[in-house]
């Protein structure tokens, strides 16, 4: 399985659902996309990574395509 790595940066609101079920929203900065053979993406984000979550492509290219994730390499 390949895994495919960009950096990116979130301008505008991406959310997510937290383990405990609360919309959550992924800080505004710098993250990574990490994309594994699947229906899911990974986003990074925190000064060491710290933070993570898994979102369905769908979510992904929604948020591409109203300029609230922005791919730079």
């Amino acid at each position: 399985m390949a895994i495919t790595t960009h950096r990116a940066r979130i301008i505008g609101p991406v959310s997510y659902f937290s383990d405990k079920g609360r919309r959550q929203r992924i800080p505004i900065g710098p993250c990574l996309v990490e994309a594994l053979n699947g229906r899911s993406i990974d986003i990074i984000w925190g000064s060491s990574g710290q933070s993570s979550v898994a979102l369905p492509i769908e979510e992904i290219e929604a948020a591409q395509g109203q300029g609230h994730l922005v791919l730079l390499d």
